[in-house]
């Protein structure tokens, strides 16, 4: 059964830009809300192999922070 939910105009353009050809409305909210963050997702990795890669994205992250307060 469909129901009918009230959005904001800038809301409405952001479901409109994240539609793929074909997709409803209704796909396009599903399909967002299933994604998942890797660390969500439990057992992929072994404990050791996961700490690593926090370990890079944080050290991506300071670099990344680094070179924007470099630009300013």
């Amino acid at each position: 059964m469909a129901k009918t939910i009230a959005v904001s105009d800038d809301v409405y353009e952001m479901l409109s830009k994240a539609k793929m050809k074909g997709e409803s409305f209704s796909d396009v909210i599903r399909r967002l809300l299933r994604r998942q963050k890797i660390s969500d997702i439990p057992k992929i990795l072994e404990d050791d192999e996961a700490e690593k890669i926090r370990e890079l994205i944080e050290r991506q992250k300071e670099i990344d922070l680094k070179r924007l307060r470099g630009m300013l």
